[in-house]
């Protein structure tokens, strides 16, 4: 059985769903790289069939902002979601507003959906109708995309879980703290 470690307090479907995230944008961004890396994941339209090199810094910078954006989603359902952690100078301890991940986190996820939108139009208007590339690559090309569909709901979902979790919540104590109080 899979151990997923979170707060205690958060439900099993919200760690879950958290953890799904960078799962669902890794085949995306395992494809840009391909891509990148000269495979023939797709018929290139440029000249020579290659990519350049500003162009390949961009699809790689995207993989990894997508990936690490993805890897935020932890947040929501790991400590260091709700306070900051210790090693980080000048906020290390302090107690994390839930706004300050719910406003992002939806916000993302409203930009999330608009690209989702804007494929689906893209699509039937017939504005994407420029790939070239064999039926294999063009499955291969859509196995690795279709996941990213299920991010915005994700995100969504976990962070409504964290938002009812923390609203209203009382501020943690700190054990040492309470420790210094105790024994005035």
């Amino acid at each position: 059985m899979l151990k997923v470690s979170a707060l205690p307090n958060v439900p099993r479907w919200a760690v879950l769903a958290a953890h799904a995230v960078p799962l669902i944008t890794l085949p995306s961004g395992l494809w840009r790289l391909a891509l990148v890396a000269g495979l023939p994941v797709l018929e290139l339209p440029t000249e020579g069939g290659t990519i350049g090199v500003g162009e390949s810094l961009y699809i790689v910078s995207l993989s990894l902002v997508s990936e690490a954006l993805a890897l935020l989603t932890l947040g929501l359902v790991r400590p260091w979601g709700e306070t900051v952690p210790r090693w980080i100078p000048l906020l290390g301890g302090r107690r994390i507003p839930p706004l300050a991940a719910v406003i992002p986190a939806l916000t993302g996820a409203a930009g999330l959906l608009g690209l989702v939108g804007w494929f689906t139009y893209a699509q039937y208007a017939g504005l994407g109708d420029g790939l070239t590339g064999s039926p294999a690559q063009k499955a291969l090309l859509t196995v690795c995309y279709v996941p990213l569909l299920a991010w915005a709901p994700l995100l969504i979902a976990v962070t409504v879980a964290y938002h009812r979790r923390r609203a209203g919540a009382p501020a943690p104590q700190d054990p040492q703290k309470q420790g210094l109080l105790a024994r005035r």
